[in-house]
């Protein structure tokens, strides 16, 4: 804080912590500050609502109504499965690869597969529960198309195995992008 005494008139002492925690997040270009005298480790806690509805995150606060239009508006299928294998959520893009409906919510995610892929749907959530894997890929042809289908393991701040996320993509039109295009 010594460094800008003009701010310290301006800005809170919780201010300044959070910057300070975001420069050494980001780096220093043209120096390397002392230690900071105190721990920039926040309590890990749940979003809090406001009362104007939204809800605060690290990055942010967003309404859930922006939060659903942002994961709808995304180019891809996202699928949360819990740390019980439950289905929790999916998002509802424009252009959706494998449909789905609303009572796949609260099934297990083995109910919405294949028997012979049970086995490997089952590999793969045992790898994330364990920190084996962190992820898991595949792609396959479907009606002259490329999808590539993801899986991650979701953790909470605290490392502890929260869930699954599985993110389906056509990248038909991806994979034949060449050299570059800039901005207009």
């Amino acid at each position: 804080m010594r460094a800008f005494p003009s701010g310290l008139q301006v800005i809170s002492r919780d201010e300044w912590l959070d910057i300070r925690k975001q420069f050494d997040e980001l780096g220093y270009c043209c120096f390397t500050p002392e230690p900071a005298d105190v721990s920039f480790e926040r309590k890990v806690e749940a979003p809090s609502r406001h009362p104007n509805n939204t809800i605060d995150l690290d990055t942010g606060a967003l309404s859930p109504a922006e939060i659903e239009a942002i994961l709808n508006t995304l180019p891809v299928d996202i699928t949360f499965v819990d740390a019980d294998d439950t289905v929790r959520y999916f998002n509802q893009s424009a252009e959706r690869i494998f449909p789905r409906t609303k009572a796949v919510i609260g099934r297990k995610v083995q109910q919405c597969h294949p028997q012979k892929s049970i086995h490997i749907v089952n590999q793969i959530l045992d790898d994330f529960r364990n920190g084996r894997k962190k992820s898991a890929e595949f792609w396959i042809n479907l009606k002259d198309r490329l999808i590539y289908i993801r899986y991650f393991a979701v953790r909470d701040k605290s490392g502890k195995y929260i869930g699954c996320l599985e993110v389906t993509q056509d990248i038909t039109e991806v994979r034949q992008i060449e050299g570059e295009k800039r901005l207009l």
